[in-house]
């Protein structure tokens, strides 16, 4: 890991882990504000479902993802993650932030830049291959290399029968030649 993944990953992390402790211990405030989109996860989940524990289950995976992304384990997982909880914040906070004012307004848009500044950092961490290849590259690589390979054995193949063809071919000419004169 570079020096600046080192620095940068947990700087970046620290925001999403201590919102995400903050949900946990506030579960009812959270499931309060997120009540709207908890309410439509609730009823869409298969077997019932409190907007409490969803609103944990959010903030556990916040600071679950933010530790893992803060250390480098499965960052980009973990960043990707990052990057849909932002989003979602973002959108909940937005839509419930007071506009009856000018400060209001002010600092919904204030947040409003937060968020998606985090959520834009957490989506380059999620496509960063730490200067490896990543998976696609690397399969695309391993398909051209094998389609070469193939290429050059087809063509090995075909100068090989070609060549078994031509003293066939003699072989029989010389056979008929021989059956013909004798």
């Amino acid at each position: 890991m570079s020096f600046v993944r080192f620095l940068a990953r947990p700087m970046l992390a620290s925001s999403f882990i201590l919102a995400g402790l903050d949900k946990l211990k506030n579960a009812d405030d959270t499931a309060a504000q997120l009540s709207p989109l908890l309410r439509r996860a609730a009823d869409s989940l298969p077997f019932p479902a409190n907007e409490k524990v969803l609103a944990r289950v959010i903030g556990g995976t916040q600071v679950g993802a933010g530790v893992l992304f803060a250390l480098g384990k499965s960052a980009r997982l973990a960043a990707s993650a990052l990057a849909v909880i932002s989003a979602l914040n973002a959108f909940v906070e937005w839509r419930s932030a007071d506009i009856t004012s000018k400060e209001g307004r002010e600092a919904r848009r204030t947040q409003l830049l937060k968020n998606v500044t985090l959520t834009g950092g957490v989506l380059l961490a999620s496509v960063d291959t730490a200067g490896r290849p990543s998976l696609a590259w690397r399969a695309e690589h391993i398909a051209a290399d094998a389609r070469k390979g193939a290429s050059h054995l087809a063509a090995d193949a075909r100068k090989t029968t070609g060549k078994q063809l031509k003293k066939a071919d003699k072989a029989v000419r010389k056979a008929v030649d021989h059956a013909v004169g004798a």
